[in-house]
């Protein structure tokens, strides 16, 4: 099959500011594809650029086939669209704005049913206003799947909410996926990035860094393991010498024996166990300490997403 959404040397520029330079990448069918990185890296307007929101500089886009800005009519009715800064008037009740969006299209689904998959028929009554943080994205959500669409586009869903509303959005878009949808999202968040994704494209100062699965990223560039342990038992670093694998020793607080232990290898943990074990070594603390996106982005870019 072919990719869903196809973007090759895509550029956009606002003046002397580069906003998106000379990025590409395939979305498949089916698949959860996030942009990931912090604010101002270019990703709303690569997804603006994806969706026909705005029209790019140089490079090429397809969108089930169709360049969106040329055919925004004929792709309107096949893809929904959550924006960043989405708003909706204050009074307007939630039956209102999804009677109001049905109206925009000639196919749609059940909205009370919608809402109903969504949590939200308690709120049906309720003013826009007076909906929470994670109701309001929930009900964002329920207007871009009203026209039953094929690639669904989500900028920053869960940016502001509290935990438990994030994960309430993140069992969502999961489920949007098990419908046989295909999911394109930005966020600056790695915890969401690693949950939901397939597979995530790194941006940073509008270019794209890398791109894979979280676990290929990792792999790739963040391959070491650590271990965080202490004794009781006048532990030294002298024994762990030449144990295979490791790759360096820090001791932490080395007058309570706590250390830090990195190396390489999928028995990195199973040998430092072994070595424990073979000299009778008694621990009161056994951790693993495993890298993340946000340690592969510090590799990349030399800094923290959040800096």
């Amino acid at each position: 099959m072919p990719p869903v959404i196809s973007v090759a040397n895509l550029r956009k520029t606002y003046g002397s500011l580069v906003a998106v330079d000379d990025v590409s990448f395939t979305v498949e069918e089916g698949e959860i594809f996030g942009l990931l990185g912090p604010n101002g890296a270019g990703k709303t307007t690569t997804m603006e650029c994806v969706e026909g929101v705005r029209k790019p500089d140089a490079g090429t886009v397809r969108v089930l086939g169709h360049d969106p800005g040329a055919r925004a009519t004929d792709l309107q009715n096949r893809i929904g669209v959550q924006l960043q800064e989405a708003h909706l008037q204050k009074r307007i009740k939630v039956w209102e704005a999804v009677d109001l969006w049905r109206t925009l299209f000639p196919r749609t689904v059940d909205g009370e049913a919608l809402l109903e998959e969504l949590g939200l028929s308690e709120k049906r009554d309720a003013n826009f206003m007076d909906l929470s943080g994670g109701q309001k994205q929930r009900l964002f959500i329920a207007l871009a799947l009203i026209n039953d669409p094929e690639v669904v586009f989500l900028d920053e869903l869960t940016t502001g909410l509290d935990p438990q509303a994030r994960r309430t959005i993140w069992e969502m878009v999961q489920r949007i996926r098990e419908r046989g949808k295909t999911v394109f999202l930005t966020t600056h968040l790695m915890e969401e990035a690693e949950r939901l994704c397939d597979r995530v494209a790194v941006i940073e100062h509008g270019r794209l860094i890398e791109l894979g699965t979280a676990d290929e990223l990792i792999a790739r560039h963040c391959p070491e393991r650590s271990v965080v342990l202490s004794s009781d038992a006048g532990l030294s670093v002298d024994a762990f010498a030449g144990m295979p694998g490791i790759s360096s020793i820090a001791a932490i607080e080395s007058e309570n024996g706590r250390f830090r232990l990195a190396g390489l290898g999928d028995d990195f943990v199973s040998n430092v166990i072994e070595r424990l074990a073979e000299r009778s070594i008694r621990v009161t603390e056994f951790r693993t300490e495993t890298p993340n996106l946000e340690d592969v982005f510090l590799k990349l870019t030399g800094h923290s997403i959040r800096d």
